[in-house]
């Protein structure tokens, strides 16, 4: 019997030894640790979540339409390639989000009708009329919020920053919550710069392009679009070239006609990395195609030498050399007067991918650290009190068996410290409540054996007997309670977001937690003290 026990409180160190190794980083011991310790020792601990520390909470809104334009776009791409290789003449152009092709015959609506079944068709006057079905259109809509929400989660992985919060809400809205976060303008242009890169020849052949202003001044490039809208043709666009004086620090943007249709674009990069330039020793950023793109930009530079290439940037021309010879390997660079910081922030959202679709922002709001650490004051301050009340009441009312309680109540509060460590979870506001919610769920477990082993001790059942029997009859009503408080905070962890799901984890590790200290915990203190042969009456 007393070797069974000695076990049993073995067993309860080593747990409490473990839980402390886990919780050490959020003390302030751990900085004091040798090096050894800090390498091979667990080192990451609690991380407060956005309300405690302070950070970041974006609202972002997914513009659809834009990605159902770009599908549009593409379609265009593919009908006039169609029509070209069946020797058709015919104008294809976009419509707002239609696509008309001019003149309308039943071979160019046969092409379309076997080619393109997913596009719906209609005659209007000499054009014929495509429209994306509303089903096609809604799943381009929800497949844009998937993929801007995983190219977010990539890019912010990416930045660094520690337990972001990530997800949809709503139909078409993402929530970024960044606690942490020490400069908020770099990751708000982080997190929401489409970063399309393509790749555009110039067309400097055209006789407009020789009509285009040699610069433009700072909001003139909508007038300069309006003056030759009419006189571009329809498979170009004009597009503008920033360049900074380095003398005078003054940025000046050159219009620039470029093809419309990317010769190739940021989707075939494989790698994005920073570089330093020899010769002014500013940084730019060094690209790599894989394997596919490298062959395509090969071919495109071979087929275009002593032309014009574009690097284009989200609609922004950062630098278009001439092509000397063709370009085998698959490298390029963008180089454009960034500052280090800017030239990291491009080579993470190139690595990390274009977003599918523009980012409204619906919301920008930043929790400052004094906020969180008066939260922090507050949540410790009432889970104090709570507990202190707690441990006066056990021992007034259940006298010694009321301080065992508190030792189960002590054993429970470090184990779920160590448990959420462990796991690196983030506590949260809500999660301080949860906490303190399993104190008091530790406490009830405790009242429930209690009871039931005075009812025991009533009959005139010896100590032993009466603590075995209580524990036995009250088991599966602690149990039964347990399971189904495990059950809704499940489902709270399942369907809820950010501080529920914070709110969840401290609840299911408290009521695991308090099954083990109040099954196992206690009985072994009564196990320990009904093991001396002299004991007449409990204190309970």
């Amino acid at each position: 019997m007393k070797k069974n026990i000695l076990w049993r409180f073995l067993f309860i160190g080593f747990t409490v030894l473990v839980a402390i190794v886990f919780f050490l980083p959020n003390t302030p011991l751990f900085k004091s640790m040798p090096d050894w310790w800090k390498n091979n020792m667990p080192s990451k601990g609690i991380i407060l979540g956005l309300d405690l520390q302070g950070g970041l909470h974006l609202v972002f809104e997914v513009e659809g339409d834009k990605a159902v334009e770009t599908s549009i776009d593409r379609y265009i791409f593919l009908l006039r390639d169609a029509l070209q290789k069946k020797k058709l003449q015919a104008e294809v152009k976009r419509n707002g989000l239609s696509i008309e092709i001019t003149p309308s015959t039943q071979e160019i609506a046969t092409i379309v009708k076997e080619g393109f079944p997913i596009l719906d068709a209609s005659s209007s006057g000499q054009s014929l009329v495509l429209k994306i079905s509303g089903k096609e259109a809604s799943r381009i809509k929800d497949s844009a919020v998937d993929q801007a929400l995983e190219t977010i989660r990539n890019r912010i992985d990416q930045f660094g920053v520690s337990e972001p919060t990530i997800h949809r809400q709503g139909e078409n809205e993402i929530v970024v919550q960044l606690p942490g976060v020490k400069d908020p303008r770099r990751a708000i242009e982080l997190v929401g710069k489409t970063a399309q890169l393509e790749f555009k020849l110039v067309d400097d052949e055209t006789p407009v392009a020789a009509q285009l202003p040699q610069s433009v001044g700072p909001g003139d490039e909508e007038r300069v679009l309006e003056q030759f809208r009419d006189k571009i043709p329809a498979d170009d666009e004009i597009l503008f070239e920033k360049k900074l004086n380095r003398e005078t620090g003054v940025v000046t943007k050159f219009p620039v006609l470029v093809r419309k249709q990317a010769a190739l674009s940021g989707n075939l990069l494989s790698e994005a990395r920073v570089s330093l330039d020899t010769k002014f020793s500013e940084p730019y950023v060094s690209i790599s195609f894989n394997a596919e793109g490298g062959k395509l930009f090969e071919e495109v530079t071979g087929a275009n030498v002593k032309k014009r290439l574009a690097i284009i940037l989200d609609k922004t021309i950062y630098s278009a050399p001439v092509i000397q010879e063709r370009i085998g390997g698959g490298n390029a660079q963008i180089s454009g007067s960034f500052s280090m910081e800017e030239a990291k922030d491009l080579s993470i959202v190139l690595k990390a991918g274009a977003l599918p679709a523009p980012l409204k922002m619906l919301q920008n709001v930043t929790v400052g650290p004094s906020l969180g650490e008066d939260s922090i004051s507050a949540g410790t301050r009432a889970g104090l009190i709570g507990t202190l009340a707690v441990v006066v009441f056990m021992i007034a009312y259940y006298r010694l068996s009321g301080v065992i309680a508190d030792f189960a109540l002590l054993l429970n509060i470090v184990l779920l410290f160590g448990a959420m460590a462990s796991l690196n979870a983030t506590l949260t506001l809500p999660g301080i409540a949860g906490i303190i919610l399993a104190i008091g769920m530790a406490v009830d477990s405790n009242v429930l054996m209690f009871e039931r082993i005075r009812d025991e001790v009533r009959t005139g059942k010896p100590p032993r007997s009466a603590v075995d029997s209580g524990y036995h009859k009250a088991f599966w009503t602690i149990f039964d309670a347990h399971v189904t408080t495990l059950i809704t905070a499940a489902v709270l962890f399942q369907f809820g977001t950010g501080p529920i799901k914070g709110f969840a984890v401290t609840l299911s590790l408290g009521v695991l937690i308090n099954l083990y200290t109040a099954l196992i915990g206690t009985k072994a203190v009564f196990d320990l003290i009904n093991s001396r042969r002299d004991v007449k009456k409990l204190s309970i």
